[in-house]
């Protein structure tokens, strides 16, 4: 979800003893090593991809070069070798993009000739010719971190969930299709608990009205009209097939659904369980709950998303190309065209977004905002966008300065600015028109010329 890196620009350039370039594979890795000395060759070799002989290979650099920092650059920014890497406080870790070195690499070798060897001297040359382009990966804090997995992992399993939820209600269809009319909810408890009783029509139909009662009465919200109606409905159902190759099939399928959503149901509630107390510890929880939409779910994933690292964003502008809700804007000659950011975290736009539809729900600006882009003729994802966009700046300011939300003091700021542009358009000679420019759902005021 989240890399964490600074662009390598300290007021002092640091040191480095050796530059290192590795092309990491699942069993062997290939690396290429060159020493920041005038003149020195490049020194090429492999290296196994286990602890014991990470640590022996470190070990060795550390003495050869007495301690001091190597920088190491690898085609990743997540995965086994990054984990075994960044126990090692003299090394500094350059991830590089993928497209990045394969770009670079077409610039040399058009035909496609590729090679690992071929590819660590690229990285290397990469590292040592263009690390200024580049950005060091610097672990943010332990509960930064621990927010940043566990709400991916909570997403992953929700879409698995979901997944075996449209599989089962798939085979419901063909062989118990009633069911899915009584439980509004397929992965519910409650339904988990009828089809292990009475997995088709067949034997719920044997089982008496009372026993039915009961059930429904402890396992469902249901008053007692609606219990009577499913009873009739009971008692008058008909089969949907009685193909018993697909009733046999679909039954044990439906009870293996089952077993897996029950399983990751409660993977789900212990994911939560500690998400809330790792966000609960977290020092910029108070300013993330407490904006409006900001709830149990989405402030842990802002929490992620923003980190505690100040000086990762120079300006709200920066959080919003990093968070992929900036749109990008291409030109070649007299052509100009806007286009949404492919290269950013999915996840993460995915939860400035989610985040702005939720803030409808609580905040009335965020509501008329999104309402007047609708208006204009935007998409409903494009004005969610948009939105976000707004969002963005504001819980950019918030987090910069550490303090929590106001509305009150959002709502001046909004009329203080709407003042500026009146006066600048009332100081001009010339009559003017204020002008709203947009792209992909984003607008801003603008004063020319009439």
């Amino acid at each position: 979800m989240t890399v964490n890196t600074i662009a390598d620009t300290p007021a002092t350039e640091v040191e480095y003893a050796a530059f290192i370039a590795l092309d990491w594979a699942d069993q062997v890795h290939a690396w290429a090593l060159t020493a920041n000395a005038a003149g020195a060759a490049v020194e090429e070799g492999k290296l196994k991809n286990t602890p014991e002989d990470m640590e022996d290979w470190i070990g060795n650099l550390r003495k050869r070069f007495a301690g001091r920092p190597v920088a190491v650059a690898i085609e990743q920014s997540r995965g086994a070798v990054i984990a075994m890497l960044t126990k090692y406080a003299h090394v500094t870790i350059y991830p590089i993009h993928p497209t990045t070195l394969a770009c670079y690499r077409e610039g040399f070798y058009p035909s496609g000739a590729k090679s690992d060897p071929g590819d660590t001297r690229l990285q290397l040359e990469l590292l040592m010719k263009h690390r200024d382009r580049l950005s060091a990966l610097r672990p943010d804090t332990v509960e930064t971190r621990t927010l940043q997995f566990l709400t991916e992992q909570r997403r992953k399993r929700v879409d698995d969930k979901t997944g075996f939820c449209n599989e089962l209600t798939g085979w419901l269809k063909q062989i118990f299709p009633q069911v899915l009319k009584w439980f509004f909810d397929v992965g519910s408890p409650g339904l988990e608990a009828f089809l292990k009783t009475w997995p088709t029509l067949a034997a719920v139909r044997r089982a008496r009205p009372a026993t039915l009662r009961a059930f429904f009465e402890k396992n469902t919200r249901c008053d007692e009209k609606e219990i009577e109606d499913r009873l009739a409905e009971i008692k008058c159902a008909v089969e949907a097939t009685t193909d018993q190759a697909l009733l046999q099939a679909g039954e044990l399928a439906a009870a293996y659904l089952l077993g897996l959503i029950a399983g990751l149901r409660k993977t789900i509630a212990d994911l939560d369980r500690v998400i809330r107390e790792t966000a609960a510890k977290h020092p910029d929880f108070h300013i993330v709950k407490s904006f409006p939409g900001a709830g149990t779910a989405m402030a842990p994933r802002l929490l992620a998303a923003l980190g505690t690292q100040r000086d990762r964003f120079g300006s709200a502008s920066d959080l919003q190309c990093y968070a992929g809700i900036a749109p990008v804007i291409a030109s070649s000659g007299q052509q100009r065209w806007v286009h949404w950011r492919w290269a950013c975290s999915k996840f993460v736009r995915q939860t400035f977004q989610e985040w702005a539809e939720h803030s409808m729900k609580k905040c009335d600006w965020a509501r008329e905002f999104y309402k007047k882009q609708r208006d204009r003729g935007k998409a409903h994802y494009a004005a969610i966008r948009s939105l976000a966009f707004k969002w963005l700046r504001v819980l950019y300011r918030c987090w910069k300065e550490r303090v929590p939300y106001d509305e009150a003091r959002l709502l001046a700021a909004i009329e203080k600015r709407k003042t500026k542009v009146v006066d600048a358009v009332n100081a001009k000679s010339k009559p003017v028109k204020i002008l709203s420019k947009k792209a992909l759902g984003f607008s801003k005021l603008e004063a020319i010329s009439a």
